[in-house]
């Protein structure tokens, strides 16, 4: 064979891999509304920085007529590139070929540059689309997929992992997105569920329909698997190329820096008359947590889970970090067990890399109620509170309004290791609210007063006046500062570059036992 063919049949070799299982099978899944593993691969990427590995990989099998049937990278796409000029690896999975479903090879194609993520220390990011197991390779196929679990549960922690689900994602296939720290999907094109509608329908009785069950607006609003739900794939993967602007590379590498214009002591007038006079009335924490950040610029996560809780990413002085805040406008702020999981599973994302946390403090306290005790909220609560506990990077606290019993301690109060603990005027600390307080220590003179009504509206009023203030707690040091609502900004980003060269560790150990 000459050398001009030789190379002919690389580029025969090149095309042939590009258009997986073939013609009639992209035009299938461009119908579905779903692009091909390659075109969601050059949306993900910087332009032209793709450098793909195992192009020419096939299966080993050769049971059921399998030995016919060879595809060109079989079923995964893998490599590396570049998001915003940082380097990321990527898999991505091709249900045109045998529907997307893992094989051993296709399972050591993905764990390769897991590894390579792991040595190097940079982010993984999957874009899952498949049928799940292959079956004609039994249980080597769930071999692979155990690989990959193995892998995600030790790269936890050291480098970013990114999940994507667009199209289906069940069985064993979604332990996999699950353990990894960020979970997208499509709505209307893609889902994830352990057992599907037919097996649910045969074994429950019960009717549900793909969407229904684990699309993603079952996802991002109920069960809180996902922390993003976009309405198209492009959204998703854009969604994707903007949370990497805040995170770093790996767990030793500090987020990267953005230079903003707006200044860092910016003050702003509107926060002044943000908390209203009357203590029950609620209000949009997000108009703080926007006002504060540089360029009034806030990237929400688990938007649609658990709204009495808000999370996400924004900047400070260009040094990106996490927001955790109670949310008034949703259950008066309390938490409960979906608040205090999703707020722990981001405080622990934060603090593993190396993203200082700014907490946004209006809680009444934990929600009452049979379904929340009978549903662990002593445990789930705890996580929060672990959470916090354990976390190294610079925490600073902002109360804004209520900070009642338990829950101020939670939110990262300087009791559990806070660094920076701010109050406006407006701040009530204390045990519990001046009415309940009232209720249980004047219950008895309330009974036998003349006037039961007045005489209990003015003990409130005394106990408003003396512990609904933050100033109980300043004289104690439990609160560093209490600030004007105007100065937020400017507090926080001085304090911020206070802590840049923080450092602080936990007791050694294998690892603590958070109460799962």
């Amino acid at each position: 064979m000459s050398a001009e063919d030789r190379f002919a049949e690389l580029h025969r070799r090149h095309a042939q891999a590009e258009l997986g299982g073939g013609e009639e099978r992209i035009r299938r899944q461009h119908k579905a509304g779903k692009k091909t593993a390659r075109e969601r691969i050059e949306l993900l990427l910087d332009p032209g920085s793709f450098l793909e590995v195992d192009k020419f990989v096939v299966h080993q099998s050769h049971d059921f007529g399998m030995e016919e049937q060879k595809v060109l990278g079989d079923g995964v796409v893998t490599g590396s590139g570049r998001i915003h000029g940082r380097t990321v690896f990527v898999f991505a999975q091709d249900f045109t070929v045998f529907g997307g479903s893992l094989s051993e090879a296709y399972a050591r194609k993905i764990c390769k540059i897991m590894d390579l993520a792991m040595k190097t220390g940079v982010p993984v990011i999957g874009l899952n689309d498949s049928g799940g197991a292959r079956i004609q390779e039994g249980v080597a196929s769930l071999g692979g997929y155990a690989d990959i679990f193995l892998r995600n549960t030790l790269a936890s922690g050291v480098v970013p992992q990114i999940s994507a689900v667009m199209g289906p994602c069940a069985g064993g296939a979604v332990y996999s997105p699950a353990i990894t720290d960020f979970v997208f999907m499509v709505k209307n094109t893609s889902y994830m569920f352990v057992t599907g509608p037919d097996v649910i329908k045969a074994v429950t009785h019960e009717s549900v329909s793909a969407e229904e069950l684990g699309g993603a607006t079952t996802h991002g609003t109920t069960s809180g698997v996902a922390h993003f739900a976009a309405d198209s794939e492009e959204e998703c993967l854009a969604l994707i190329r903007e949370l990497l602007t805040f995170l770093p590379q790996n767990n030793v590498d500090d987020p990267p820096l953005r230079p903003t214009r707006d200044p860092v002591d910016r003050r702003d007038e509107s926060l002044q008359t943000l908390v209203p006079e009357q203590p029950n009335k609620p209000y949009d924490i997000k108009d703080v947590i926007r006002t504060v950040l540089d360029d009034h610029y806030f990237f929400e996560v688990h938007a649609g889970f658990a709204p009495n809780i808000v999370v996400g990413f924004g900047r400070l002085g260009g040094r990106p970090v996490g927001i955790v805040a109670n949310q008034p406008a949703h259950l008066a702020g309390c938490l409960d067990i979906n608040a205090s999981l999703k707020g722990a599973r981001f405080v622990r994302f934060c603090d593993c890399f190396n993203i200082p946390l700014v907490t946004f403090e209006d809680v009444p306290g934990f929600l009452p109620g049979t379904a929340q005790e009978f549903g662990g909220i002593i445990k789930h609560g705890a996580k929060l509170l672990y959470a916090y506990c354990e976390a190294t990077v610079p925490k600073l606290t902002v109360i804004t309004r209520k900070a009642y019993g338990g829950a101020y301690d939670v939110m990262s109060s300087k009791h559990i290791r806070g660094d920076a603990n701010f109050a406006w005027p407006t701040a009530e600390i204390a045990v519990m609210g001046p009415e309940g307080a009232v209720n249980i220590l004047y219950r008895r003179e309330v009974e036998a007063a003349a006037d039961a009504a007045a005489f209990r509206d003015a003990r409130i009023r005394e106990y408003r006046a003396k512990f609904a203030n933050p100033y109980v707690a300043a004289e104690r040091g439990y609160v560093d500062e209490v600030i004007e609502p105007r100065d937020t900004r400017a507090r926080l980003c001085a304090m911020l570059d206070v802590l840049k060269s923080k450092r602080d560790s936990n007791p050694p150990r294998k690892h603590g036992n958070i109460p799962l």
